[in-house]
């Protein structure tokens, strides 16, 4: 359990894990670690969410059914956009980035080997399909500005990489 999972009341937690994420949808926005807080005031859910990077489009989405679920179950609620702290790519569950590589996208790697990856050519991504990490960086970006698009040399499949944001 995440430290913002223990601050969260489990009826709540119940509900919030349940609502995925809109752009990868095997992943719930619990496990993508938007989520920083969920409290019962006055008998309102108020959330908060913070957002993978400014001005990500998903964020509408994601408070939107967050209400719906919310009001689904019962609650009136409110859901505030934080941007302190800035998400990091250190907030995504272990169960998250699992899921991630299941799903066909590599997780994110520490901010020194993004680094080595994106700008120097390392090879140390591995493939989703095969394992293997003789892969090579074929654009920054990938189905999302937040990805990178990667091939592997001996299977052959393209593959996304989530790319680390400190």
């Amino acid at each position: 359990m995440t430290t913002t999972e223990q601050n969260i009341d489990k009826r709540l937690l119940q509900i919030l894990e349940k609502i995925s994420d809109p752009e990868i949808p095997v992943l719930s926005i619990m496990d993508m670690g938007v989520v920083r807080s969920a409290i019962i005031d006055n008998g309102v859910v108020k959330v908060e969410i913070t957002p993978t990077y400014s001005g990500c489009p998903a964020m509408d989405v994601i408070g939107d059914d967050i209400k719906k679920a919310l009001k689904e179950a019962g609650y009136k609620s409110e859901v505030d956009l934080i941007l302190y702290p800035a998400w990091t790519t250190d907030w995504i569950t272990p169960r998250g980035r699992k899921a991630l590589e299941d799903y066909g996208i590599a997780a994110p790697l520490s901010a020194e080997a993004d680094k080595d990856v994106l700008l120097n050519g390392k090879r140390i991504v591995k493939c989703t399909n095969c394992g293997s990490t003789n892969t090579k960086l074929v654009s920054q970006f990938g189905s999302t500005a937040c990805k990178a698009q990667f091939q592997c040399d001996d299977c052959q499949e393209p593959f996304d990489y989530f790319k680390c944001l400190k």
